[in-house]
């Protein structure tokens, strides 16, 4: 049996997929967490899960810095990634951050099962799609991050998000939805390499001239 802990900060996905696994035969949930301190909390050196299924965006530490965290506490720790980010960037950095494997939230049911079977036995899956993106970039890799490459709005949205202004206030002063906020976040992130909030920052010091208040 295949004892699993769920992390995910919405409470539908975790009911659906804790419904999954009881109807399978080898697969068993034992225990859920919305975000990384919950998940601290759970874990039981003693008696670790085989696997921790793991979102990349939550409240607080996202998924990749807790894989961190994870691996640093637990070597041996299984951790596969369920993540709606499609790009090979973010699985990327996933990997690199020590995850075994990565599988987005568009699969079906039967595709994440046979990913969980697999990196618990072998200790690695990647999702095909994001396996062959991977392969492509490193033939032909992606240029280098490039403010020139953003559109007017995503220029503008980067630079309220690189001055620590909220998802929220954005979407206000604005006048988009949160949505919209949200959609052009992941674009800007995407064009410019850039998988978490930290590191958008990062990027934003180190590029502060080119980060400009762009005109209304």
């Amino acid at each position: 049996m295949i004892k699993i802990i769920i992390v995910d900060d919405h409470a539908i996905v975790r009911s659906g997929l804790i419904n999954l696994f009881k109807l399978t035969a080898d697969c068993e949930t034992v225990g859920e967490a919305s975000d990384g301190n919950m998940l601290l909390s759970l874990l039981n050196p003693e008696n670790l899960p085989d696997l921790i299924l793991l979102d990349i965006s939550m409240p607080g530490a996202n998924g990749i810095e807790i894989t961190k965290q994870l691996k640093m506490l637990f070597p041996n720790l299984i951790v596969l990634i369920l993540s709606m980010h499609i790009e090979s960037q973010v699985a990327a950095k996933a990997l690199k951050a020590g995850a075994n494997g990565y599988i987005t939230k568009d699969s079906n049911p039967e595709k994440l099962l046979e990913a969980i079977r697999k990196v618990v036995s072998t200790g690695r899956y990647l999702d095909p799609l994001i396996a062959e993106q991977l392969a492509f970039n490193a033939v032909m890799p992606m240029s280098n991050n490039s403010i020139k490459s953003l559109s007017q709005r995503e220029l503008e949205i980067f630079h309220l998000l690189s001055n620590g202004i909220s998802m929220n206030n954005i979407a206000q002063s604005l006048n988009i939805s949160y949505k919209t906020v949200t959609t052009h976040k992941y674009r800007l992130m995407e064009k410019l390499n850039i998988a978490t909030m930290k590191e958008l920052y990062q990027f934003a010091m180190e590029n502060s001239d080119l980060v400009i208040n762009p005109s209304p």
